[in-house]
């Protein structure tokens, strides 16, 4: 797992040293989302990077019934994670990401409750690792969720790595 962090990690060093105009500008989360995501596709070679993906094979991805999450997009507040890290045809999920700005007022719970569920090893589109990534000007909070719930060794571990390129 640490080896997909590290790749995480050079990706936001990346899109940090080379997106500052965005942050500059106060662009909107889809913006950063999708420029992150082309960061990442340089560190994962071999994988898709999909950015809002809703299938899973050929199934659409649906959350359970009686979440607080939405499986429609009427209010954009749909399951499909921000960015996503996988092999479409297999399919194979390693990474879910969930991206917010620092300026994003609207409580996290949303966010969290899809990264819980994606991780859940008993949901048939269960992802390896989920990131809820915070993105600030200058810094990025972070939690890395794998089995449904935060792992706060890895947590920790993210942010060390984080700080150690001026992004803690």
């Amino acid at each position: 797992m640490q080896g997909e962090l590290n790749k995480v990690v050079a990706a936001l060093r990346a899109f940090y040293a080379d997106e500052a105009f965005l942050f500059a500008k106060d662009v909107g989360e889809r913006t950063l989302t999708h420029r992150l995501a082309v960061h990442l596709e340089k560190q994962f070679q071999g994988w898709n990077v999909d950015c809002d993906y809703n299938r899973l094979g050929e199934r659409r991805l649906r959350m359970p019934h009686g979440t607080i999450v939405s499986t429609d997009d009427e209010f954009g507040k749909s399951v499909y994670p921000d960015i996503v890290v996988h092999q479409r045809e297999i399919p194979n999920n390693l990474l879910a990401i969930e991206v917010r700005k620092t300026s994003n007022h609207q409580p996290p719970d949303h966010d969290r409750h899809k990264l819980r569920a994606l991780t859940d090893p008993h949901l048939w589109f269960a992802y390896g690792t989920g990131l809820y990534l915070v993105l600030g000007k200058t810094s990025v909070a972070s939690d890395v969720y794998v089995g449904g719930v935060v792992d706060q060794t890895q947590s920790a571990w993210l942010a060390g790595r984080l700080g150690d390129i001026g992004l803690g």
